[in-house]
């Protein structure tokens, strides 16, 4: 056991911090993105070793949106201030469709870069995983109630590659955060400035 921990502090950090920064969310506490944005470090090495590229180049992008995402949070009317942002819903067909053209145009040039310039041992998946992320990410720093629906699909469907991957702690921390984006959905759901 101390050899694996020895061997894997990295992911087991990585996953600590990542739960920190789940708790956060659901909280609505914008020292989430300070977690987030240490935890994507760390598991842009775990998922280079792994050959896990879509999810690698993610954890780039969270390093991005943690720093958008905190600066969105504070800002109120042009000022930064704390809880500026409040839950909201997407609204209007134009708003659904770009979520839903962006996950295809993402997905798209995860695939095609994967299956064509990497080694990848599983493009689609782990493009899959990597498009759903971006655009819940992108919901979850514009304080869009959805983010949590995407997030239970994602982290049910990736718990799964990482199993089969071998990352046994992201594993379990993807069931974790399957089962925690339920409880967030519903959190967010009841909190006084959300519309409904």
């Amino acid at each position: 056991m101390k050899d694996y921990i020895t061997e894997n502090w990295v992911e087991i950090a990585g996953a600590v911090l990542s739960l920190l920064y789940l708790y956060l969310s659901i909280r609505e506490k914008s020292a989430l993105w300070i977690f987030g944005f240490i935890s994507s470090v760390l598991y842009i090495f775990v998922f280079f070793e792994s050959k896990l590229y879509a999810d690698m180049s993610l954890n780039f992008y969270y390093l991005g949106v943690s720093i958008y995402g905190w600066i969105n949070w504070h800002r109120k009317n042009g000022q930064f201030k704390d809880s500026g942002l409040h839950i909201t819903r997407i609204s209007g067909k134009e708003q659904i469709l770009s979520y839903l053209f962006g996950t295809i145009f993402v997905y798209l040039a995860y695939y095609l870069v994967l299956e064509f310039l990497t080694d990848s041992t599983i493009p689609v998946a782990d493009s899959v995983v990597g498009a759903l992320s971006v655009i819940a990410t992108w919901m979850l720093a514009r304080k869009k109630i959805e983010n949590w629906l995407v997030w239970i699909v994602v982290d049910a469907f990736a718990a799964g590659l990482y199993f089969y991957k071998g990352l046994y702690p992201t594993t379990i921390l993807f069931i974790i955060y399957t089962i925690m984006a339920v409880v967030g959905y519903y959190q967010w759901k009841k909190t006084p400035d959300a519309i409904k």
